[in-house]
């Protein structure tokens, strides 16, 4: 018989921040979904999803019966640049570039989404700048020219290579993090790639400018920030090689120590900028921000939430985008963090994003169909949990990545088939546009695509409305505790969530084959949302002492 135990969980109260969605703190308890913009809908036919074309989809986010439901959106870049990441090489922080639109149309974005109740959140690429950013056109001048030091700089080895080990993140393209400036004679430095060059975040007049992009675009309406690599703005001043980790190229593969750490990364110097960050926002009311931190140690990433929440709202966790399909590792994934958050820090989950494999895909083991039973799965899982959701764009309707012909390929890194057009319908272009998509619609699009679904009451995308649908009308899985029951079958993963007047079971089964669940020590509920597409599978039925659970199946529990 199933019993719950505190004993090892966190306690109610450090779960329950109310109902904070409505106010200052609406992010705790919204569901937030990724655009991005060049794949979601082009509104003037060349191919490029924009600004405008975002506007005249709002109505499929919220504002309407049959809308998704969700509470804001965070847009990946649309600054100007010129593409080389397309868009995480900013030329311009101040401004739109104009295959997006212009700064008329963003303001009419945030106008239009605010109108609907969603907010809305940008991208804030701080680490580094475009090399042909004016502030990187002046540095490069000379060596005593004054933006020189707005950047990382420094001379040669006495080789003649570059001045340290430091190694780029986009290895496809070169492996130092260095590029020799000849005319000039140093080596300048750069996390990415050889146009993205890194900005020097010990200079006090580097953090005075992004504290005036911060409020240009906060006096714009702009609800919060994504942080871009928030974790790389700091490095060693002294330019120290980082440590040999034997293991090949991935340092992300190693278990950091005060003595094996990188230099480059995750230096402790990171926080004070972070902070300064944080007092900009308080200044201003509801505003928030999230921080991409690349750290697979969440004793590490846990740090970005600062001493008493004085830094990032909240930390992107990665966590689930490297887990293997199985209940233990979901389970600790989520126990590890929620044991190491600070007091009243909360968590976040995500499954998908444009740097990452879909969903779908990665959980398919080669059959698509079994990668999305188990991405209904996975929502009612992240959409549950204690935490802020982040939904990515095309992962309510099962979207998965979409094969990318040689002769396409444009993404340094390997990303297009993730950053596919959204599915709109079945016609040739998908619905995202009446000219040549700026990258290849799948041909899965024809059966997969929101117009079918929205016709289909068993589709992913009906399953995901209800779901939620059902978060938002409940205050446990809004802001509730969260607590594992231990003691379940092998290859299940099952939790509670526990407000003052109402509870909540999710039981997930992420094994082959069916298991039958004992609930006799928990108390008698209703079985109100079944993953399951199979109109055979009832739901709405009382559930009393046990349940069983099919393969690549979840159950949530009204008790």
């Amino acid at each position: 018989m199933l019993q719950t135990s505190n004993a090892t969980l966190p306690t109610a109260t450090r779960g329950d921040p109310g109902t904070a969605s409505a106010g200052a703190e609406w992010w705790r308890e919204g569901v937030l979904y990724q655009i991005y913009p060049r794949s979601f809908q082009d509104s003037n036919g060349d191919g490029i999803g924009d600004l405008r074309g975002i506007i005249d989809r709002l109505d499929y986010l919220n504002g309407r019966p049959d809308s998704l439901g969700v509470d804001g959106i965070w847009l990946s870049p649309f600054y100007p640049s010129p593409m080389h990441d397309f868009g995480y090489d900013v030329a311009d922080y101040c401004d739109v570039d104009p295959q997006f639109g212009t700064l008329d149309d963003f303001d009419d974005l945030v106008r239009e989404a605010h109108a609907r109740g969603i907010r809305v959140i940008i991208d804030l690429v701080p680490n580094h700048t475009s090399s042909e950013h004016p502030w990187f056109q002046e540095a490069r001048r000379s060596r005593d020219d004054p933006k020189r030091s707005w950047y990382v700089w420094a001379d040669p080895a006495p080789d003649g290579g570059p001045p340290n080990n430091w190694k780029s993140a986009f290895r496809l393209r070169q492996s130092a993090a260095w590029t020799l400036d000849a005319a000039t004679g140093q080596y300048y430095h750069h996390s990415f790639l050889p146009e993205q060059p890194d900005l020097n975040w010990w200079n006090p007049e580097v953090r005075a400018a992004f504290d005036e992009i911060l409020r240009f675009w906060l006096d714009r309406g702009v609800d919060g920030f994504r942080i871009d690599v928030a974790h790389r703005m700091a490095r060693d001043p002294d330019l120290r090689d980082n440590p040999d980790w034997g293991i090949g190229e991935d340092e992300h593969l190693v278990h950091w120590t005060e003595e094996n750490a990188p230099r480059d990364q995750d230096w402790p110097e990171v926080h004070a900028i972070l902070r300064g960050f944080r007092r900009t926002l308080d200044a201003y009311d509801a505003r928030m921000a999230i921080g991409e931190v690349f750290l697979l140690d969440p004793a590490r990433l846990v740090r970005y939430y600062g001493d008493h929440d004085d830094e990032l709202h909240l930390a992107f966790n990665f966590a689930f985008l490297r887990a293997p399909w199985s209940a233990d590792a979901f389970r600790t994934e989520v126990e590890t963090f929620e044991r190491l958050l600070p007091a009243g820090a909360w968590p976040d989950y995500t499954l998908s994003n444009h740097d990452n494999p879909r969903a779908v895909s990665r959980y398919a083991d080669g059959d698509l169909e079994r990668g999305r039973r188990r991405a209904r799965l996975a929502a009612l899982m992240i959409l549950t949990l204690r935490g802020t959701p982040f939904l990515y764009y095309g992962e309510e309707i099962g979207m998965a990545d979409g094969p990318i012909p040689a002769e396409r390929v444009v993404d340094v890194a390997g990303r297009d088939p993730e950053r596919t057009p959204m599915q709109w319908d079945a016609t040739p272009s998908a619905g995202f546009t009446e000219g040549s998509a700026w990258l290849p619609v799948a041909a899965e699009a024809a059966t997969v695509n929101v117009a079918a679904q929205l016709a289909d009451p068993t589709s992913m995308l009906a399953f995901q409305r209800q779901l939620i649908g059902l978060r938002r009308s409940s205050a446990a899985l809004r802001g509730g505790a969260y607590r594992t029951v231990p003691g379940t079958p092998a290859g299940t993963y099952v939790y509670l969530r526990e407000a003052p007047a109402e509870r909540r079971l999710i039981a997930l089964n992420f094994g082959a084959r069916p298991v039958r669940i004992d609930l006799g020590g928990i108390s008698a509920g209703t079985a109100t949302l079944v993953t399951s597409s199979d109109p055979g599978r009832p739901t709405g039925g009382p559930v009393e002492d046990s349940i069983e659970v099919g393969p690549d199946e979840g159950v949530l529990i009204a008790l």
